[in-house]
């Protein structure tokens, strides 16, 4: 018996294959397996593990299944259908572009949707495992901290831990009066945060406001030496900080594993609800001070302010 080949528009070199089409791909896949089938994958760069179509024999295929996305009388679907042309043609999962009763070069045709009928994406039926949502927020060069060369050491040592979990990055921007992730207001800004299972961040507010929300806040102060992260981290109790120094590819995979624990979630809502507690105390002497009467300050003796930096 013949094997099967499974193509798509992953079966083509730059043609925009999706998510999607990797899913019903892999399903179809599946389905051929369950039937006790023998098959092959068409793949082009940079999907890997397949053959190329075009130097397949069509001699060794029947059927040639055809899976997602669109499907018209054109260029390249006219150059892959000549090839395999004597070979049993499947259509799955495809929106056909043409009416049926123009153009239908499927000897079986489950669409996705045509002149004749729709049915649901066959992505409803795909299982994929759940990754980790992360949240990268990494800082650009600040001039005052001269040291642009740490900064970027622990950006991609953050950047290299999501990738080698698998996880599914996000990237955030908190600044504003420039947002390179296109967000607006703090108020989009915190949400993003909030939503994220872990935040991985060279910034104080990506941490600040992961723990503010009970995400926990993977954070490298990329000062040498450590600076407003490390003490911030150190103000309110956050054990997951390193410093530039000690962000070690070990140590950041073993915290990462820890982060994303029960406990650790726990911890960070714990850290929250302690700084929040001391910037209400804050909050009462800021107000006590500033109803002063008068005659409690003179204009010779200006106020002296107890933050130093920004």
């Amino acid at each position: 018996m013949k094997k099967a080949l499974v193509a798509g528009w992953f079966s083509f070199d730059q043609m925009g294959a999706s998510a999607g089409d990797l899913m019903a791909c892999d399903l179809a896949c599946a389905w051929l397996r369950r039937a006790g089938r023998a098959y092959d994958v068409a793949l082009a760069p940079p999907f890997e593990g397949g053959v190329s179509w075009e130097k397949a024999d069509p001699r060794e295929y029947s059927p040639v299944i055809f899976v997602c996305g669109p499907f018209g009388n054109g260029w390249p679907v006219t150059d892959f259908l000549k090839h395999f042309s004597g070979c049993g043609m499947i259509g799955l999962n495809l929106s056909m572009l043409d009416p049926l009763d123009h153009w239908n070069p499927f000897d079986r045709l489950w669409e996705r949707d045509s002149s004749v009928t729709s049915r649901p994406d066959m992505a409803f039926l795909s299982e994929q495992p759940r990754v980790p949502v992360v949240g990268l927020v990494l800082i650009d060069t600040q001039p005052e901290y001269r040291d642009k060369d740490a900064h970027e050491e622990a950006n991609e040592a953050l950047r290299r831990l999501a990738r080698e979990h698998g996880a599914a990055p996000v990237n955030i921007d908190t600044r504003l009066d420039f947002n390179t992730t296109g967000l607006r207001s703090a108020a989009e800004i915190e949400s993003l945060i909030a939503r994220m299972d872990l935040v991985l961040t060279t910034r104080l507010h990506g941490m600040v406001l992961a723990i503010k929300n009970g995400v926990p806040a993977l954070a490298v102060d990329s000062v040498v030496g450590g600076g407003k992260i490390r003490r911030q981290a150190e103000a309110i109790g956050w054990p997951y900080v390193f410093s530039v120094e000690s962000a070690t590819d070990q140590a950041l995979q073993r915290a990462f594993r820890d982060c994303m624990t029960a406990d650790v979630r726990a911890t960070a809502k714990a850290c929250a609800v302690r700084a929040r507690a001391e910037i209400e105390r804050m909050s009462a002497e800021f107000i006590r001070e500033v109803c002063l009467s008068p005659d409690r300050s003179t204009p010779d003796q200006p106020a002296q302010s107890t933050v130093a930096g920004r």
